[in-house]
This record gives C-alpha cells, structure tokens and sequence, in this order.
C-alpha cells in the first residue's frame, strides 16, 4: 500500500476560508478515489495559513482489473451465409482486441467476456489531482498574472510524491517538486523524499502543519502562561480557531495594560482583546479581569519586547477610546436616550428602535398577563422592555456594536435602574447562537420572546421572507431562541396570539402572513427538537397548531413516541383515509340503526388531553368499538341521510385521533 503527499503553497490565506478548505479538500479526495474504485485506508488534509496539505494512507497501486460481458451485432449481421465473420463481426473483433476463439454465441448475438486493465493511481493522481484542488470555492477568489483560473491566494509552490517518487503535476502555473518551505523566519527549500518525513521535516523547520496540533500547542501555551500568573484565560472556541489559522508556529507572550483600564465595563476590555485583536483576557480566581494578557504571535525568536511594545501601543489606544466614551455616556442616565433612538430606523416603512421598544412594552404585558405575573414582575418587565434597546444610542455600542445589551445593562446600573431590568436588558437578546444559554432571568425571557416575535414578524410583513441563502434580521435564529426560551423554562405562552398580536401592532400589513410567521417558527420548532426525537412523530403532531403551548407540544411527541399499540394506529389511518377532507361532525343518535354504532357513539367522550398517558388509553379503549363498526356497518349506505350521519360519526372520532397527532403520518 501507498502514500500520498500534495502540498499546495500560497500566500497568507483568509482564516475564515481554511476550515472550508479542509473539508472540500477531504470530500474532494475521497469522491475521487471511491469514483474511480482505488482503495484508501484515511485522507488526513492539513493546513496553515501558508499552506494546504494533503495525506492519503494505505493506497492502492491501480484500480481493480474489471471483468465485463460485452454484446455485439446479431449473428446473422456478425456472420455470411458460409458460416465467417463479416466486415460488422470483424469490426466488433477488432474494437475489443479480441480473437475470433474468445467470441460465442447468447440469445443469437455475439458476445465475449473482456478484461479491462485498471489505470495506476499514479497516472489517476497526475492526470486529476489539479482539478480537485481547483475546484474548491470560498469567497473572493482572485486571478494574478496572466492565468485565467482563480484561487484564493496566488500559489508559490507545489510538492506531489506518491512513496518515494515525484508525481509531477501543474496548477495554474506551478508545476509540483519535493522541495516544500519553511516558517518565512526559519528554514527554506526543504526536500521531502517520502510523505512520512513531511510533518517532522516541517517541524524542523518551525511550522506545525497539522492544525490540530497546533491547536492544541497553542492551548497549552496559553495555559502554561497563565499558570505563571496564577491566573485563568476562559476564551470562544471562536477565538481559538481564529488564532490557529493565522499561525505556523505560536509563541505565547504576555501583556500588561494600565489598571486604569479595569474601570470600564469588563465586556468592552474582554471584546477590545478578544474580538478586535484576538487577545487571550486573563482572569483572577473570582472571574475578574486583571491588566495583563496573552497575545499568540507567529514568530521565530526569544525577543518579545518589540511585540510587547507593538501589542500595547494597539490595545492602549483602544483602550482609550472605549474609556472616554463610557464616561461621556455616563453622563446622563441610560432613560435619556431613549429620545435618540426615535432617529435610529428599525427597517424600512417599520418606524423608529423606539417604535419598537414601544411595541415590545406592549407585546410583553400581553405575555405578563398569560404568566399571572405579579405587580412588580410586571413593571420590571416593562422597564426592560422601555429600556432595552436604548444602548443603540452610545457611543459604546455604536463603536461596539456586538456589545449591545452587555452595555445597557452596565448604563443601566449606573443609572440606578433595578439589577434585574439591568439583567433583563442585556439577557433579552440571549441566546446569542444555537450553543448558547437562554435568559436565566423573567425579565429577559419575556422581553426576549417579545423582541424575537416582533423581529421575525417585521420581517414577514416588510416581504423579506427567509431564503435558503438569506437570513434576514437573523429570523431563524430569532425563532430557534423563541422555541428554546420557552421550552428550556418551561413558560405557558401561546406563541399564536403573540404573533397575531404583534402583527397587529406593526404599521404595515400584509395578507396571509400571520399564516407564513406560524408555519416558519413551527419549521424551526420541528428542526430543534429533530435532534432529540423522530422527524415523523414531530410533524404528526404539528397538525394542531404546537404553537399554542410549545410544553404541551413535547410532551404530546414524548406521548405519541411511547406508543406501542399497532391497532390503535391501524384504526386511526383507516378513519383518515375513508374521511379524507370531510368535516362536518354533527351527528343525529335517532339516524343509528345498529348496535354498533350507538356504541361507538356512547364510547367516544370529550376527555382531556392534560394526561397523554390516560388519553391514550382513552383511544386504546376505543379500538374494540371501532373494528366491530368496520364489521357491522357499510358506512356508504344508499340512504343519504344515514350515510352522512355515519361519516359525520367517523369525522368525531377523526378529531378525538387528531387531538394527538396525524396518524398518517407515522
């Protein structure tokens, strides 16, 4: 079996494309190699900002030799009169490099079993391995020079062996070599003679090129660092990745900024080094921000005062910024800007923030009122949501935008508003992604539902419907939040009047949306819980609006998902399928002229459906009445009148199922 080894160098690709790159690379390769049936035992694809990489294990030497049946002319078009072949058997001789021997006759044609020899993996990779690395796609692809193709950075060189042997091939304009580079400050033009000695001779040569690793260098850098210090560095996964792709080699180097710095809001110091310079902040045992961090440079050395010097400069202006800002913020309290958000546009033809902020005082009394909220857990609400998106108008967060809410609710406890309004204001946007937290306080789950309806609403009333490739205002997110606020603190709020009601207080109004905002949240509803149960079960219980109670909803599909009665759901899509859309349940008992129907009939109840596992039941019980109904009456009677009164029967029983779910569907 046989190694493989394509290394691509480039200039300093975008980080963001990287991870991209890697997995197109792998999908790319491994279509290929099953495509063309050569076998592989693992694809590992490397990269660095300088460079992609390409490792295939345990390779074939050829594709498998294939043995095939091919069929040629008639027999009486593949022979003349005397019995030889004639100019067509001949033809078809020849076009398979056969002799005449190899030939017989199957259901009057010719045929002839054929050998075709596999191609060497190495005339595979020559003749392929340029295409696959062409192929891969992200944004803004250039073209340089005079050459026609694009790729995201010019190329500067190749290296293609298979074992211990060169497989020359070209891209755009470089053609492959063995001789690979190093770190830009470390050594140049190394030779790899075999794809083992690759990532250790590049190791020597001060790059780390499996990301992996380097990841988890740099973790231990920034670790070992804050030991030192006896400190803790708590940073994103997003940060981590970012720091990976922008380096070959890391060195970690510690910081330290004035402590007059500490005095601002400890978000804004934390986003000024993580997300604008890519910074690790350093904490205390209690959580708190010291003055000092850790930067993770690129660099080949032992001197670091320059970076110090470099990073500090940087940081201190940043610093600055953010520390006049707060205290010309601070100078009136965060309710004054309420007026200047009057000049802040939500969209288009849907008024102003404070419109908005106007609107969600409204939308969460209509909550407070289904909570049975009390006196002061409503005005905390609506304080909240009066104040909640007043921070817009800072500086702060004009310069910080990511930092909205973080920011009201520091404004906010300097005003001397209530810690949890102050709370409210900055979890009213939580959860921040997919992975993230809900609100953990009231006030910001109901402000936060309240902010997510209105948003996703707007958004369908302004005709800016989601898209595959669009997500405008961030709806999805808006509604996977809205489904996982309620479920997670398990809240009674009926999401359907909420969206009628904030539909009725937008200013502009558009037919059948109420309709398209339910089916969208119900989607995404459906989408969220996929993970945890059957896609079937979910949308069999969808059939009744789930969003009237999104709980009761879960437990319904936790109800439907335990049920074990072959029968009950036998009898349920029988019903459905006789019924189809019929509707009309008004059923007259003086029409029944059997036993069983008056049974059934007497069997069906209105229960409630609070108890899934007594309701159930409930339906299990009815089987025995239903299968003698089946065997007793023609339900399409000639009679008119008894006919429709047994449909209308069927149609109460339909909605006793339909209370649960859509059987059909399971």
């Amino acid at each position: 079996m046989s190694k493989y080894l394509l290394e691509i160098g480039v200039e300093e690709l975008p980080y963001k494309f990287i991870p991209s790159a890697i997995e197109q690379l792998k999908n790319g390769f491994s279509r290929f190699f099953e495509e063309n049936k050569v076998e592989y035992t693992d694809i590992k694809v490397m990269a660095t900002p300088r460079r992609l990489a390409v490792i295939v294990s345990g390779l074939a030497d050829k594709q498998p030799d294939i043995e095939k049946i091919v069929k040629g002319p008639i027999k009486k078009v593949a022979y003349t009169e005397d019995g030889r072949l004639s100019p067509a058997g001949l033809g078809f001789l020849k076009k398979n490099n056969l002799n005449e021997s190899d030939i017989y006759i199957e259901n009057d044609y010719i045929h002839a079993k054929i050998k075709i020899e596999g191609k060497k993996t190495a005339d595979l990779i020559q003749d392929n391995a340029a295409n696959i690395v062409l192929k891969l796609q992200g944004p803004h692809f250039m073209r340089w020079g005079n050459n026609d193709e694009k790729f995201s950075r010019p190329i500067r060189w190749i290296v293609s062996i298979l074992d211990d042997k060169q497989i020359p091939i070209t891209i755009i304009d470089k053609t492959s070599s063995n001789v690979t580079r190093g770190h830009r400050f470390s050594k140049q033009n190394i030779v790899i003679n075999t794809p083992d000695e690759y990532i250790d001779k590049l190791k020597d040569a001060c790059v780390y090129v499996d990301q992996e690793e380097r990841k988890a260098k740099i973790e231990a850098l920034v670790k070992q660092e804050a030991d030192k210090l006896n400190a803790k560095a708590n940073y994103s996964d997003d940060l981590l990745e970012e720091v990976t792709y922008i380096c070959e080699y890391p060195i970690a180097v510690v910081c330290e900024f004035d402590k007059d710095f500490l005095t601002i809001p400890q978000e804004v110091a934390v986003t000024v080094m993580e997300v604008h310079q890519r910074y690790f902040a350093l904490y205390d045992n209690n959580g708190k921000l010291i003055n000092k961090f850790i930067t993770v440079t690129n660099y080949v050395g032992s001197e670091f005062e320059n970076i110090r010097a470099g990073n500090l400069r940087v940081i201190k202006a940043r610093l600055d910024d953010a520390v006049f800002f707060f205290k010309e913020d601070t100078k009136k309290p965060l309710e004054s800007y309420l007026e200047n958000i009057k000049g802040i546009t939500f969209q288009k033809g849907l008024g102003s923030m404070y419109d908005k902020a106007l609107r969600l005082v409204e939308l969460s009394g209509a909550i407070c009122k289904e909570l049975n909220t009390s006196d002061k857990e409503n005005e905390n609400i609506k304080r909240t949501a009066l104040l909640c998106k007043a921070d817009l108008a800072t500086n702060l967060v004009f310069e910080f935008t990511e930092l909205q809410g973080f920011i009201g609710a520091d404004y906010a406890r300097v005003s001397g508003e209530d810690e949890k309004v102050a709370e409210g204001i900055k979890e009213h946007y939580f959860p921040l992604n997919a992975d993230s937290e809900t609100a953990a306080l009231l006030e910001g789950q109901v402000v936060g539902i309240a902010d997510k309806i209105d948003t996703i609403c707007a958004v369908f009333a302004g005709g800016k419907k989601p898209t595959g490739s669009s997500d405008p205002l961030g709806v999805r997110r808006a509604a996977l939040g809205i489904v996982k606020t309620i479920l997670e603190h398990n809240l009674s709020i009926d999401i359907a009047s909420l969206t009628q009601k904030a539909l009725e207080l937008l200013p502009v109004k558009k037919d059948g949306c109420y309709e398209d905002v339910i089916e969208f949240i119900t989607q995404r509803l459906i989408i969220y819980l996929s993970d945890f149960y059957p896609k079937n079960i979910l949308e069999a219980c969808a059939v009744t609006n789930p969003l009237k109670d999104l709980c009761g909803y879960k437990k319904r599909v936790e109800a439907v998902k335990s049920v074990n009665e072959p029968l009950l759901i036998e009898n349920a899509n029988r019903v459905i399928r006789i019924l189809k859309d019929n509707t009309a349940d008004n059923v007259n008992p003086a029409l029944f002229n059997t036993d069983a129907e008056k049974n059934l009939y007497n069997a069906i109840k209105d229960t409630a459906t609070d108890n899934y596992e007594k309701y159930i039941g409930y339906l299990v019980s009815l089987n025995p009445y239903i299968t003698k109904f089946f065997d007793d009456v023609l339900v399409m009677d000639k009679d008119e009148a008894i006919k429709n009164n047994r449909i209308a029967l069927l149609i109460k029983l339909k909605n006793e199922y339909l209370k649960l779910a859509d059987f059909s569907k399971l």
